[in-house]
């Protein structure tokens, strides 16, 4: 590899802030909502124009699609997210679930209107390019974007980049699977000009759609329980398509997924129906090559789909996700580590800031939670090893393989984002490294925003 050498420089500092958050996905979100609340200076960072992560960045409206009857969940701010794109954008059932389809390209000003109420700073299109550490303990990190490089100082800091971007910047130990065992990455695209009642008639009549379908393309494991419920989902078209030769056989490519909402005005929204393999999220040409292919595959669906599919006809593409949507890179080695004995066992922690239900969604299972069964997520999850001041949340808590499936949620990611974010708060009020915060105060605080951890 050729090498240049960076001649050493200079970098103005730009903010110093309590705390740092870095990504304003779900996860950013509810951790600097959660930490202003109690009383801290939050700044939240995020390299895109928009807040909102996955949700408003890759397209997926199923914030909480798990739900049912009997599901039991932390609460916090989960709801209140529903809630308020309710009261701004309108309510719109989640087709398979007793949940909100979030409103995507809503969510980006409902972000907005919730980081101002919070009274959080925000900085959008900035770039988290290295940690700034002393001794073992984070000091912030330094950032690029139009108006160059700058450096943000920070008491506290938490990492909701979704790859633990700043803990392996900082050198905190994390593990990732080789890229051929890493979960799909996925191009979402929504439709519009479609036939929505002709579309409705043929999934009442003929497609008939349950989880059980799920099982013809993956190989899953369920407890048997899904089987039969509905789901939004078809596969055949894709791959009748793949075989007669409508569209080319990709490699590392699977066609066939779901749909979430079907809407008056000939919109079907969140196809989520091209799946890429082979792909590490923290490699720019993995990046570049799996965003190209995507789209490619994404217009050969919508040409499957018109040929194929009733009321799918005289449909066009309405947009792309703006970036595509990851399930997996890195995950921190934190001083505990969920496994999959703990997410189906219905683990229970002393130092649980969390719950979720059991909710399994990867990996070859599909576990959705109808019975009531939960587990705690352990303080030491969020907590990597080697680094003080840094908390990470979202989908590269500590874990194994099945374990992430589940905490990889978007709604389990608010769940540890909140519990980060109350955490670095009540540490900066009592001047412990958040490493060595007091848990049973951290509690405290969690019960009195509405958060369920036990």
């Amino acid at each position: 590899m050729n090498l240049i050498h960076e001649q050493a420089r200079d970098i103005p500092v730009l903010a110093e802030t309590d705390l740092l958050v870095t990504g304003g996905g779900p996860a950013g979100l509810a951790a600097a909502i959660a930490a202003s609340r109690e009383g801290v200076n939050v700044l939240l960072m995020e390299r895109y124009g928009c807040f909102g992560g996955v949700i408003s960045q890759v397209g997926v409206e199923g914030f909480a699609w798990y739900r049912h009857e009997k599901t039991i969940e932390a609460g916090g701010l989960v709801p209140e997210f529903e809630q308020k794109c309710a009261e701004i954008a309108g309510s719109n059932p989640e087709c398979q679930s007793l949940s909100q389809a979030l409103d995507a390209e809503m969510f980006k000003y409902v972000a907005d209107v919730m980081i101002e109420e919070a009274k959080v700073r925000p900085l959008l299109h900035s770039a988290a390019v290295q940690a700034i550490v002393e001794d073992g303990i984070i000091k912030g990190v330094i950032a690029e974007g139009k108006s160059g490089r700058f450096a943000v100082l920070a008491k506290r800091v938490i990492d909701t980049t979704g790859d633990a971007d700043i803990a392996a910047f900082a050198g905190a130990p994390y593990t990732k699977a080789p890229k051929d065992k890493l979960m799909s990455v996925t191009t979402l695209f929504h439709c519009k000009g479609v036939d929505t009642r002709r579309f409705r008639d043929y999934i009442k009549n003929e497609l008939k759609p349950t989880y059980r379908d799920w099982g013809g393309y993956w190989s899953i494991k369920t407890s048997g329980k899904e089987d039969d419920l509905f789901s939004p989902y078809f596969e055949r078209p894709f791959v009748e398509a793949v075989q007669n030769g409508l569209v080319p056989k990709e490699a590392n490519v699977s066609l066939g997924g779901s749909w979430s909402s079907i809407t008056d005005e000939g919109e079907v929204t969140q196809l989520n129906v091209v799946f890429i393999g082979n792909v590490d999220c923290t490699d720019i040409e993995d990046l570049t090559r799996a965003e190209i292919q995507g789209r490619r595959n994404a217009l050969y669906c919508v040409e499957v789909l018109r040929k194929k599919v009733p009321g799918f006809e005289k449909a066009k593409l309405r947009n792309f996700g703006m970036t595509l949507g990851a399930r997996e890179s890195r995950k921190i080695e934190g001083r505990s580590f969920l496994t999959a004995e703990d997410v189906m066992g219905e683990a229970r922690f002393d130092d649980a800031i969390a719950i979720f239900p059991e909710f399994i969604d990867g990996a070859g299972y599909l576990i959705k939670p109808t019975t009531g069964r939960y587990y705690q997520i352990p303080f030491g999850c969020i907590v990597p090893q080697k680094i003080d001041n840094l908390l990470v949340a979202g989908r590269s808590i500590s874990g194994d393989q099945i374990a992430h499936v589940s905490f990889r949620n978007m709604a389990c990611c608010v769940a540890t984002g909140q519990g980060a974010g109350v955490a670095a708060a009540v540490s900066l009020k009592e001047g412990t490294p958040s490493s060595m915060v007091d848990i049973r105060k951290v509690q405290q605080a969690l019960k009195r925003q509405n958060v369920r951890y036990y």
